[in-house]
């Protein structure tokens, strides 16, 4: 059963000597909006890391497939679908029989739970349908600017024996990676009643994606991220699918404050911050809070 109330939520990570986001078209650095020299993680990004962890938490459980993932190939995620329901896919078409067409694009959203939490659009050789997700994030943006340090690093071992011989006076490969000192990020999320009506999106499903947004960082370790971990998730509940507070309005009441360290230099960890939350008039919104960490 789909869920019936929209929320809107504010969530808190922070980075320490990593590199949370490469940016391809800059030599992998760590993005950056050039304007506040504030770093960014796309919602791309974060999608990746919740789909990871739902793979791994629910792998074999019926329902929890995970639609794009590492070396999956979309035409052959899309075939299931037509030979579960016995149906013998068009290229590039959908069945004409319009009852079949929803059947098909149904199925792809009760069994991949990527599909029906971020959508997915399913048009490729074997066309399974576009689907709009109820589940969307914004990109998140560090709190302070942050400062990209550079480092050479070198290798002991060489690849091939002419290496070998060319590196005998004691020249090793060099290489480079991209850190963050320390940031802290935020990102705003959105989760639509009215469009999980369209994709079964379940109380199940949301407590999974709360669940991810938790632990996603403790099973994503690796030397390029550093230290990565979540900080704190804020979420807005609204007594109806429609809600009745914009969601702006409600993201202003999450703020954040410089407790410790200089105002114009980068934070060094998470207790220079302290986050603050306005309840006050949030009942007669009819709206609720719940700080979930």
């Amino acid at each position: 059963m789909a869920i019936t109330n929209r929320y809107e939520f504010v969530y808190f990570f922070d980075v320490t000597n990593g590199n949370p986001n490469g940016d391809p078209d800059a030599g992998n650095m760590p993005r950056l909006d050039p304007d506040s020299s504030k770093g960014l993680v796309t919602d791309v990004c974060l999608k990746r890391k919740i789909r990871n962890f739902v793979e791994l938490t629910e792998e074999g459980h019926p329902g929890f497939e995970i639609y794009v993932k590492e070396k999956g190939i979309l035409n052959l995620q899309n075939k299931k679908a037509y030979e579960a329901l016995s149906i013998t896919p068009e290229p590039k078409k959908l069945p004409k029989d319009e009852a079949k067409a929803r059947e098909v694009t149904a199925w792809m959203c009760a069994n991949f739970f990527d599909v029906r939490t971020f959508g997915a659009v399913m048009t490729t050789e074997v066309n399974s349908g576009q689907v709009r997700g109820p589940v969307q994030l914004a990109f998140a943006k560090s709190i302070d600017p942050i400062i990209p340090l550079e480092l050479s690093i070198t290798r002991m071992a060489v690849t091939t024996e002419k290496e070998a011989e060319a590196q005998s006076g004691g020249n090793r490969t060099m290489g480079r990676k991209h850190i963050v000192p320390y940031g802290l990020y935020r990102v705003h999320g959105f989760v639509s009643a009215k469009l999980s009506e369209k994709t079964g999106f379940s109380d199940d499903d949301l407590a999974k994606l709360w669940q991810a947004l938790t632990l996603m960082f403790e099973h994503d370790r690796s030397a390029a991220r550093g230290e990565m971990a979540a900080r704190k998730l804020v979420v807005f509940k609204h007594a109806d699918a429609l809600g009745s507070a914009p969601a702006h309005l409600l993201f202003d009441r999450v703020k954040v404050e410089r407790v410790s360290g200089e105002r114009d230099t980068p934070a060094t960890t998470f207790s220079d911050y302290r986050i603050v939350l306005d309840t006050n008039g949030l009942d007669a919104l009819g709206v609720t809070v719940e700080e979930k960490f």
